[in-house]
């Protein structure tokens, strides 16, 4: 009996014989804890960081110890490593725009008066 298979059902099992042949990255646990008490030190340094007058540089370096942090957990815990080239520029293109924006409203913000 050939039965005709409807658009969506056919494309589901091309899908799941696709997602058959790609490989899965498993991290272990050791490097889960380590990137953990990365974060933990990032982050109290960065509330450390708060009780010190530095002016402005205060902000910049509370915003450069955010970026880090948050190219740990791109990195490791959303498993961007191991993702296709694009992604990581798609990501890279859109941290530096946000990066830019930001160093605008600085100047703004610096230069208003």
């Amino acid at each position: 009996m050939d039965l005709p298979v409807s658009p969506v059902l056919s494309y589901h099992l091309k899908l799941s014989v696709r997602m058959e042949n790609e490989k899965n990255h498993i991290i272990p646990y050791r490097t889960f804890l380590y990137v953990l008490a990365l974060l933990i030190t990032l982050t109290l340094t960065s509330v450390a960081l708060t009780q010190i007058y530095l002016g402005t540089l205060t902000v910049v370096l509370a915003l450069v110890i955010a970026a880090i942090k948050s190219s740990f957990v791109l990195r490791i815990f959303m498993h961007l490593k191991f993702e296709n080239r694009m992604f990581s520029i798609a990501v890279i293109a859109v941290t530096l725009l946000i990066c830019v924006v930001i160093i605008i409203t600085f100047l703004d913000y610096l230069y208003r008066y």
